[in-house]
């Protein structure tokens, strides 16, 4: 019988490669619109898609994100346990974030997160879904959309008595916190940029046109 930390080292490696394969990149790169890298935010998520008006990509990419995430914790979960599973997912989220073949410059992690979240505790991820969809509904912001879900998901996963997917979802929350601190700052001072708004494909380091 194979040692289970051979199982959760597997599901490290296996749930890290997974959640790196860069789709926004990837996506935006192979419909000739350049270096996602180089528009708004930098980061590779769907958000910043969505910024050079590709709205089909940005929906592709999002896609592509949090099913990286259910495809890690659901294959790990198949071949190692539940526990590995758990693992798989995590890691995903972190492997997008930080992606190898990028550098380590990823993404902040919500789409795949929530991806998790749905596999592992999906009460947890329907709260999480139905809170970025009222905050970015009401508020324009999505980062700050995301923040509100991240708080709310392990708080509802440990209500409904789910330890060990409250613990991982309460760590991709922090990871998740400390990947937006910079939205946290431009939202402190009002200088996030909107859902839809007109200076969205703008880089946050170009001057805005007078």
């Amino acid at each position: 019988m194979q040692d289970p930390q051979i199982y959760q080292l597997m599901a490290i490696i296996f749930g890290y490669a997974a959640g790196s394969i860069p789709f926004g990149f990837l996506l935006t790169h192979s419909a000739g619109l350049g270096d996602i890298r180089e528009v708004g935010s930098k980061n590779i998520g769907a958000t910043n898609v969505l910024r050079t008006g590709n709205k089909f990509l940005a929906l592709l990419t999002f896609l592509g994100d949090s099913g990286k995430g259910v495809v890690a914790a659901l294959s790990a979960t198949m071949l190692w346990g539940s526990d590995c599973g758990l693992i798989a997912g995590f890691m995903a989220v972190v492997g997008h974030n930080f992606p190898i073949w990028l550098d380590f410059k990823g993404g902040k992690g919500f789409a795949t997160t929530l991806g998790v979240l749905l596999y592992a505790c999906w009460p947890a991820g329907i709260a999480a879904c139905i809170a970025w969809l009222v905050v970015a509904g009401t508020s324009r912001y999505s980062s700050l959309a995301s923040i509100v879900a991240l708080l709310i998901a392990p708080a509802f996963a440990f209500w409904m008595g789910a330890v060990p997917q409250g613990l991982m979802t309460g760590g991709l929350t922090l990871l998740g916190l400390t990947r937006h601190h910079e939205n946290i700052r431009r939202l402190r001072s009002g200088e996030e940029v909107k859902i839809g708004c007109k200076d969205a494909t703008m880089s946050y380091d170009q001057p805005e046109k007078k």
